[in-house]
């Protein structure tokens, strides 16, 4: 699901616009061939991770920007039913696939999280300069858009976390998940994907056999070139968010599967950045929020990205 266009960003590249007609952000994406036309009207650039590798970027609209960081073993696609609703609304929706995900390269001896924020960083210098943003996290891009809210504070405007892990020290942490990578492809290796896919992704049987959320599942993970990631497991979202500066918001789904059982640490949790605002609590809905209840979850991030903070000078 390529974009319309590449370009390759320069230091003082102009920013991309798209260049056809917008289509109409309104409607519902349901199916492959949905997503396939949305990715198709964005502009696609690409800014450095590492000397000779590349990050791809995907990017709608125009006015005030947002930008989208998606979860692990993920790309721009877990976004897929939330970009047109920012975009009706006038804002400049740039989503990257974070490096070793998705189209873009794995940078230079990263390994998790934490090595991803400069990168980022690097490619919102290109395409909005010094501007301030809003910044949204998903599960483990909600680590990297912490980590670079706390190295960057004048780059993030707020700080919007959905479903995020390393709000507590979990080691231990098992969630139900089968190997599938030594299965030839087929019936077999599909039916573990969609087990893993119920098991920690979604809440219900029914969204994992939509006919959309199966395919861009399966295609990210076949995609994943930075497995063995571990430091969801520990709190370092939990120290990081007590250094920063920034409005904080939460969203997540009641049912999230990172969270079973234990949904009231939550709050405690975001309420230790100095500046929290507040959590949404979507019900019924798992770890994957934004795609299995899209309308309430565009509606709470409207309600975020358009709420004046409280305690800000």
């Amino acid at each position: 699901m390529g974009g319309n266009e590449t370009q390759t960003a320069g230091p003082r590249a102009p920013p991309p616009v798209m260049t056809q007609p917008s289509p109409d952000f309104t409607r519902p994406i349901q199916t492959v061939e949905d997503a396939a036309a949305l990715a198709a009207c964005a502009a696609r650039v690409e800014t450095p991770c590492g000397d000779v590798q590349s990050m791809v970027w995907h990017i709608w609209g125009e006015g005030a920007p947002v930008v989208l960081l998606h979860g692990g073993a993920g790309s721009w696609n877990h976004w897929v039913r939330n970009i047109g609703s920012l975009v009706a609304a006038g804002r400049r929706v740039l989503v990257p696939d974070l490096p070793g995900f998705g189209d873009s390269a794995r940078a230079p001896a990263a390994r998790d999280a934490d090595a991803l924020p400069p990168w980022v960083e690097r490619g919102l210098i290109e395409l909005i300069g010094p501007a301030d943003c809003d910044v949204v996290g998903f599960s483990f891009g909600g680590m990297v858009a912490g980590l670079l809210a706390a190295q960057w504070p004048a780059r993030v405007r707020r700080l919007v976390l959905v479903g995020a892990p390393a709000l507590v020290a979990d080691p231990e942490r098992q969630l139900g998940l089968k190997a599938w990578r030594h299965l030839p492809e087929g019936t077999a290796r599909i039916g573990v994907i969609a087990h893993n896919l119920g098991q920690l992704m979604l809440a219900h049987e029914a969204s994992v056999h939509d006919g959309l959320a199966l395919p861009l599942h399966t295609a990210n993970l076949e995609r994943d070139r930075m497995q063995r990631r571990s430091l969801s497991k520990t709190d370092v979202l939990l120290r990081t968010l007590r250094q920063l500066d920034c409005p904080v918001f939460g969203i997540w789904g009641e049912r999230d599967a990172l969270y079973r059982d234990r949904i009231d640490v939550i709050g405690p949790a975001l309420a230790q950045a100095p500046l929290f605002q507040s959590l949404a609590l979507v019900p019924n809905a798992g770890h994957w929020v934004q795609y299995e209840a899209a309308a309430a979850f565009n509606a709470a991030l409207r309600d975020a990205l358009s709420t004046v903070p409280v305690g800000m000078a």
